[in-house]
């Protein structure tokens, strides 16, 4: 065996082991610009990799990779389909671009002795979001669960202002809260099937599927996914982690975190128990459409309130996470195609909006941004209003934007399923999004007054970290057939052989 086919074998694993190691460097390198470059070339080094996965499972299928040799189900596995390799690319995306315009950011808003740590959690993050992504063992997933979940709390706190720390500590709160309902549907799940393998639980799964401690794992394991995804009304902890972590740390968190929760969310719910052909009545497709449905609803309204920027988006989040569950939430091929290709598309879309404001803080300084302060930006700034404007008719779903195909997709899978209460529910929220998008899009044009507010663009990283988000958000809307061709492959495979079977 050549030592190139040997490293292909080891891409699994050198996916997480990569900025798991990556981490302890840049800690021992301490410098600001050499620890950036290192974070930079490991996330590039992730998507290479992911990238790599996907040109071999989409035409072959799943591969399994037996961590020290130990064949499934005794060991550890990490079990790669094209629903997981999709979301590594998202992850390993979504961070690259945002880390390649962090540097002059992360510079202004965090003290010089602090920044080799704040890469180092960055780098385990992704190690704990890569991790979830390709682990197939239960508990597995639960321990990176954690390991993301303790560097993004530790992220959150390096805010500049005091209530970061508040924010940090209600976000751990009810995150260990999120992490202690999993880990006891993991053990409840282990105790009526013996294993933690999720492939083989799955398949020891429907002869107990009927027994409380079954169904109590379920609870458990949806309840503890959708705290950790922010579904309304366990979204707490969302707004003020947004509103008060680094700039670029809203982007990641925006880009990665919640959409990690909504893989692990699918996973339980259709990787495991796939309760469509189970011959259980339980309502759980309609709860997670209400709360969905409220949270589209509810969020954009109080979005349409806000005054602070960050703030505003993150409210604008929570709508967008409704939209992601309410096509899960349809037990149909065509409704989580739909989720999965928003997942992508918010993805860019928010991180890019993020980035932007990131750039206008890096200009104006302060730790906050109110829609009063962007006045006169579209003169002084206009590449980056562009970028925003961008952005937020990606948030409405504008034609030739990545937000009109999946709420489109979304649009016609709520069609085919005749829900049309939820039909009017998502064109209601799109009008809330026109709302405040425009109210971001009136204070970038509107004049200063007497005021004389003197601005230049942000430095060329950050530009060029906004304009390739920008560029994804609009290629993804005009060629929509790649990402939707490989949304579909994903959620197909997930559902076959019974897709379109209510829960």
């Amino acid at each position: 065996m050549t030592g190139l086919a040997l490293l292909l074998e080891q891409l699994p694993a050198l996916q997480v082991v990569l900025p798991l190691l990556a981490a302890p460097v840049c800690v021992l390198l301490r410098r600001p610009n050499l620890v950036w470059a290192l974070s930079c070339l490991t996330s590039l080094g992730c998507l290479g990799i992911a990238l790599t996965l996907a040109r071999q499972i989409y035409p072959h299928g799943v591969i399994s990779y037996a961590m020290g040799g130990w064949a499934p189900p005794f060991g550890i596995e990490y079990r790669l389909d094209e629903l997981s390799v999709f979301m590594l690319v998202v992850v390993s995306l979504a961070a690259s671009l945002v880390l390649i315009g962090a540097r002059q950011s992360i510079q202004r808003e965090i003290p010089a002795d602090r920044i080799h740590l704040l890469y180092a959690a960055v780098l385990l993050m992704l190690t704990g979001s890569l991790g979830i992504i390709s682990t197939g063992d239960a508990f597995n997933l639960f321990v990176f669960l954690e390991i993301a979940s303790l560097s993004t709390y530790a992220l959150v706190a390096m805010g500049r202002q005091r209530r970061a720390l508040v924010a940090a500590f209600q976000y751990l709160v009810l995150g260990t809260i999120g992490g202690t309902f999993i880990l006891i549907g993991v053990g409840l799940l282990y105790m009526m099937t013996g294993t933690l393998n999720m492939q083989d639980m799955a398949e020891r799964l429907p002869p107990v599927l009927h027994t409380t401690t079954a169904l109590a794992a379920l609870a458990f394991l949806v309840i503890g996914a959708a705290l950790k995804l922010a579904l309304l009304p366990l979204h707490i902890w969302l707004p003020n982690a947004y509103t008060f972590a680094p700039s670029m740390i809203s982007a990641l968190l925006a880009a990665i975190s919640t959409k990690v929760a909504a893989y692990v969310l699918i996973r339980f719910v259709y990787g495991i128990y796939d309760l469509r052909w189970s011959g259980l009545n339980l309502p759980l497709n309609d709860v997670l459409a209400l709360l969905a449905v409220a949270a589209m609803l509810f969020a954009s309204y109080v979005a349409v309130r806000q005054q602070e920027v960050k703030r505003l988006l993150a409210w604008s989040s929570l709508a967008q996470i409704g939209y992601i569950v309410l096509g899960l939430s349809l037990a149909t091929s065509a409704g989580l195609a739909a989720s999965t290709l928003h997942i992508l598309n918010h993805a860019v879309i928010k991180a890019g909006l993020f980035v932007a404001v990131a750039a206008v803080l890096f200009r104006q300084g302060g730790s906050t941004l109110q829609l009063a302060d962007l006045a006169g930006l579209s003169r002084g700034m206009p590449w980056t209003t562009a970028a925003i404007i961008a952005g937020g008719l990606g948030l409405i779903g504008v034609p030739l934007t990545a937000g009109f195909v999946s709420k489109w997709a979304l649009l016609q899978a709520l069609i085919e399923s005749g829900t049309w209460l939820y039909v009017a529910a998502l064109l209601a929220s799109s009008l809330l999004a026109v709302i405040y998008v425009w109210r971001i899009i009136e204070a970038c044009t509107a004049s200063t007054g007497d005021r004389d507010i003197q601005r230049r663009e942000a430095p060329l990283g950050l530009q060029l970290s906004i304009w390739a988000l920008v560029a994804m958000n609009l290629y993804l809307g005009i060629n929509s057939s790649p990402g939707m061709r490989l949304a579909t492959e994903a959620s197909g495979r997930l559902l076959a052989p019974t897709a379109g079977v209510p829960l």
